[in-house]
């Protein structure tokens, strides 16, 4: 008998009515705001509402440097708050919404998979409650007042060729990476090279995340640059005058939405901010409500804990002022056999059949990324977890050796089966990351904020990446010395590099050491609040593949949705 996919898995299962989960969160009825049947948005009056309430362990999820095939981080997120309930405890998930382009695309929904998902998958996969567009609809605002300000007489000196705002857009189109605008006649706006991102990578979307009230909302989205003038100096979203306007828009977006899981683990669903450019985490006044509705809160970080982790820790928490108490670090048989070199995987490609032959020495060959990204994690002072995300074709031979390496490492291990038993499956994991967040908190910040951008860059690049040293490019150095003289060196640091290397050449598995980290440009998303160096070719549009999951999706019949993965 087959195994049923994510779809059929998430409609047979019977939903608890959301009034009845957030009244069992303490979210008293004037603080939610239903969404159709399924979904409530949370005023952001709950973040003050809650505060005297008891705090709970707060859990980070992160993982191995991801390779094509995944490691099922999301999967795990999920599967372990749902495996708190099995142990005796309560416990919040936060994760990000998923944007529609890669769902339309090559990478399908991302709402978890089995018998640990988010549901409805669908409403989650698909629009949700708007927030995506409200957020696409705030940054083109924006982007139509700089080319308004610049067909009426550029008051404020823009430099055409400094112009940093693009647009965005929800969908995967390469077409758009690269355009010129303002074609036609003279009232048709001012012709120049512009072009569209995604809007996860939308500077708006990590604003969003990272902003902890409306009036902060407010206030960041004022400080954004959108370009600058042939002396150098920034030109604000508040100078353009729309960073009012822009709020407005985002005014219910800023409320988190309120969803479960397939049993009944009540999750918060809020902001997108891109993995490679930007923080890669769900918001911060999510994780402030759910902190203060259970016995754990678990929140997601994207890609490896070379990024995503390292920006929750270092970002993420120091906006919020919370430190975390545990993370887990997502591993699988497959992944670290990749990481030893021995096989040569491809998205989308058939696997290669010796992958899943019993190669205990492939996975300890395969381990050095393993015992970075744990390091990565105890250089914080946070306990690490090991979740061995277990599949089929695995074999107990191979698990031993994750275990052997993680308990070498300093690390706690479990293995865990939730995608195929859902919460039970990671009962063991959930013991696991008790007992750590049960240890004394030691958390520490990995540069303070007094630090030089460059010596906030090194640290991270040779700390975290492992790195020998930096070489910044001519343009990455101005744009630093720049940055400083406007009064941005206290931003944090957010690397945007590759996800699929904890180097920034995609090509290289493992954890290498003794590279130079290239810094090709430099970056501020100073509403956001961090800055960030470009080390290698990051695209912020996707394209789509040669099979795009939107030729697979449809309607039956009975006019329910099909093909949504």
């Amino acid at each position: 008998m087959s195994f049923p996919s994510d779809l059929e898995i998430a409609r047979a299962t019977a939903l608890k009515p959301i009034g009845d989960l957030a009244y069992e969160m303490g979210l008293s009825a004037d603080l939610l705001e239903p969404y159709g049947e399924d979904v409530m948005k949370v005023k952001l009056s709950a973040v003050e509402r809650l505060a005297d309430r008891p705090r709970a362990k707060y859990v980070v999820v992160s993982a191995i440097t991801p390779t094509p095939l995944g490691e099922g981080k999301t999967t795990t997120t999920v599967g372990l708050g749902q495996s708190f309930s099995h142990i005796g405890k309560r416990a919040t998930v936060t994760v990000r919404q998923p944007s529609m382009g890669p769902t339309l695309g090559i990478k399908g929904g991302a709402a978890g998979g089995g018998y640990s998902q988010v549901v409805p998958m669908e409403l989650l996969n698909l629009h949700l409650t708007g927030d995506m567009h409200a957020v696409t609809a705030a940054h083109n605002l924006l982007s139509a007042l700089v080319d308004d300000h610049l067909h009426r007489g550029n008051d404020l000196g823009l430099d055409l060729h400094d112009i940093t705002w693009r647009r965005v857009l929800d969908v995967n189109d390469r077409a758009l990476r690269n355009i010129v605008i303002g074609l036609g006649p003279k009232g048709d706006g001012i012709p120049r090279e512009a072009g569209f991102d995604i809007t996860a990578a939308s500077e708006v979307m990590a604003t969003l995340g990272l902003a902890t009230s409306l009036h902060d909302l407010r206030v960041r989205l004022g400080r954004i640059v959108v370009g600058y003038t042939r002396d150098r100096e920034p030109v604000t979203a508040e100078q353009l005058g729309g960073a009012g306007a822009m709020t407005v828009l985002l005014r219910e977006a800023i409320k988190p939405n309120l969803l479960q899981t397939l049993e009944h683990t009540p999750v918060l669903v809020h902001t997108g901010p891109f993995g490679n450019i930007a923080t890669g985490n769900s918001s911060v006044v999510a994780d402030l409500i759910g902190l203060r509705c259970g016995d754990y809160l678990i929140t997601e970080a994207g890609f490896g804990a070379d990024m995503g982790a390292e920006r929750f820790f270092n970002i993420k928490c120091r906006v919020s002022g919370e430190a975390p108490d545990a993370a887990v670090l997502v591993a699988t048989v497959r992944g670290l056999k990749a990481h030893s070199g021995a096989h040569r995987i491809v998205a989308g490609k058939r696997l290669p059949a010796e992958l899943f032959d019993e190669r205990p020495d492939e996975v300890y060959e395969g381990a050095a990324n393993l015992r970075k990204q744990i390091e990565n994690i105890r250089m914080h002072g946070v306990p690490p977890v090991v979740a061995i995300n277990a599949f089929p074709g695995d074999h107990p031979s191979e698990h031993a050796v994750i275990r052997e390496i993680a308990n070498e490492a300093g690390a706690r291990a479990a293995v865990a089966t939730h995608f195929a038993h859902g919460g039970a499956g990671a009962a063991e994991l959930a013991e696991a990351v008790a007992e750590a967040a049960d240890e004394p908190s030691r958390f520490e910040l990995l540069y303070a904020d007094e630090a030089t951008l460059r010596e906030k860059i090194e640290t991270i690049a040779t700390r975290v990446y492992g790195a020998a040293g930096v070489e910044y490019y001519p343009q990455a150095a101005r744009s630093l010395d720049t940055y400083e003289r406007a009064g941005f060196g206290h931003l944090p640091i957010c690397v945007a590099k590759t996800h699929l290397s904890i180097t920034s050449d995609p090509r290289r598995t493992g954890a290498p050491t003794g590279w130079t980290l290239p810094v090709r440009e430099v970056r501020a998303s100073v509403g956001a609040g961090f800055v960030y160096p470009v080390c290698g070719e990051m695209r912020t549009m996707p394209g789509l593949g040669s099979s795009p999951a939107a030729k697979r999706i449809d309607i039956d019949e009975n006019g329910e949705i099909v093909g949504l993965s």
